[in-house]
């Protein structure tokens, strides 16, 4: 289980470790653009129901933490669909893994 630290907020979001090198990839790629946008997730079984958004900047600090050493392989259909939903309005909603057919 992996850890998102955001801006010395007290409690972390926990995210698996795949979801969290793939979200990686997306957030760094919109940061690197000067481009700011939100985050939402349904909130893990183990916390109170519903689920939370985050606006990330480029001038907020963040931190991703992993429990494993080696990175996964990427999807890269799943980073496509992250950066889709990245581009929406609605900014990045953690969606399941996708796969190709």
């Amino acid at each position: 289980m992996g850890t998102l630290l955001y801006d010395g907020e007290a409690r972390p979001i926990h995210l698996e470790d795949r979801a969290l090198a793939h979200l990686k990839v997306v957030i760094a790629t919109k940061l690197r653009r000067q481009e700011s946008f939100t985050l939402s997730w349904k909130h893990a079984e183990d916390e109170p129901g519903g689920r939370s958004t985050i606006w990330l900047h480029p001038a907020i600090p963040l931190r991703f933490t992993f429990d494993e050493a080696e990175p996964p392989a990427l999807n890269s259909r799943w980073i496509e669909e992250l950066m889709h939903s990245a581009n929406s309005t609605g900014g990045i909603t953690m969606v399941d893994e996708v796969f190709d057919a």
